[in-house]
């Protein structure tokens, strides 16, 4: 999955959130790097975002190309499988 939806290079901010402090001394305890995770998460969160509303951006024209295809296209008569 491509997730490169952000600039990488753009400077860090600091930011204060809190979490389930169990859930951080494992993260911490597994060596996970929790700012890396994050933004790893944040992008596959913004990415299928961008896709439900692509989708329903495009639902009508979607929704009229399949029944087009639904009955049959140009090359069907012209396929050998």
């Amino acid at each position: 999955m491509n997730l490169n939806i952000f600039d990488q290079k753009a400077p860090k901010k600091p930011t204060n959130l809190s979490i389930n402090s169990d859930l951080l001394m494992l993260a911490k305890k597994s060596g996970i790097n929790l700012s890396r995770a994050l933004e790893h998460r944040l992008a596959e969160l913004l990415l299928e975002e961008r896709r439900r509303k692509w989708k329903e951006d495009n639902r009508e024209a979607i929704e009229q190309y399949n029944s087009h295809v639904a009955t049959g296209v140009f090359s069907d008569g012209l396929r050998s499988f």
